[in-house]
């Protein structure tokens, strides 16, 4: 494991609907005078991502069904909006006012991730359709710009059961192994692990985020270097069913 990572913010300019992501990327980093290296990550922020693939959405031109209504009102979510989670979701479970908690593509978050913050007034940015395409489409366009092999991920932020703040989540990844399975290693008194994996992926948003901010920092992408090892192919992130979730299923009955 390494003794040290660098973590380097990328500046971008304000990303458009419509805008390649890869290129924009590309042109900020050369701009920047940095470059980009074998075994380096880089880490994206999944609005920014979601914004250029067109996932922009103006709640004015949203039509509301009865549905939509109904939930808007238990939970104080604007119906607009809410009508955008019930097209996006798997399942609501509940809610608190604000927020309702849904499953959405295999895993836990608030409002379908949808998300108003760093979007024009009236809009919300939805997740990307595909966060795994996303990250594989935009990692073969710096490979060939930078002549080298790298990983990207596409992340989010998300809130812990019965924590104030966020930490960062993997929605996609591309080029590198998203959880490290530590099962027969030992700790430090010679004891065996038997059931730890290490959330890699996430936790190289976690890291990031700490760059990127929640706010107008302007920070889409950071890279992070110095994690050799982790190269890989299979990409896919392992996702418990609800069943064997440890929350999902004390809570849902």
């Amino acid at each position: 494991m390494p003794d040290k990572l660098e973590l380097f913010g990328i500046k971008t300019p304000l990303i458009e609907p419509g805008d390649d992501m890869g290129g924009v990327l590309i042109s900020s980093i050369r701009e920047s005078g940095m470059t980009i290296m074998d075994d380096d990550i880089v880490v994206l922020a999944e609005s920014a991502v979601a914004t250029a693939e067109g996932r922009l959405f103006d709640l004015n031109d949203v039509e509301v069904g009865k549905k939509a209504s109904e939930l808007g009102l238990k939970y104080a979510v604007d119906p607009r909006e809410m009508e955008l989670i019930l097209g996006e979701c798997d399942e609501i479970i509940g809610g608190v006012p604000g927020a309702v908690l849904t499953i959405t593509k295999g895993n836990l978050s608030p409002n379908a991730g949808i998300d108003g913050s760093n979007a024009p007034p009236d809009c919300v940015v939805l997740l990307p359709e595909d966060p795994a395409s996303s990250a594989d489409r935009i990692r073969k366009q710096l490979e060939e710009a930078f002549g080298c092999r790298l990983g990207v991920v596409v992340g989010d932020s998300r809130t812990q059961p019965m924590r104030l703040g966020c930490v960062g989540i993997a929605l996609g990844c591309s080029g590198l192994r998203p959880v490290e399975d530590a099962r027969g290693s030992k700790d430090l008194f010679g004891k065996e692990l038997t059931i730890t994996s290490k959330a890699t992926a996430d936790n190289l948003v976690s890291a990031a985020q700490l760059i990127m901010g929640e706010a107008g920092e302007g920070i889409p992408a950071v890279v992070v270097r110095g994690l050799d090892g982790i190269a890989d192919e299979n990409c896919e992130i392992p996702i418990f069913s609800k069943d064997e979730c440890m929350y999902y299923s004390n809570i849902s009955h």
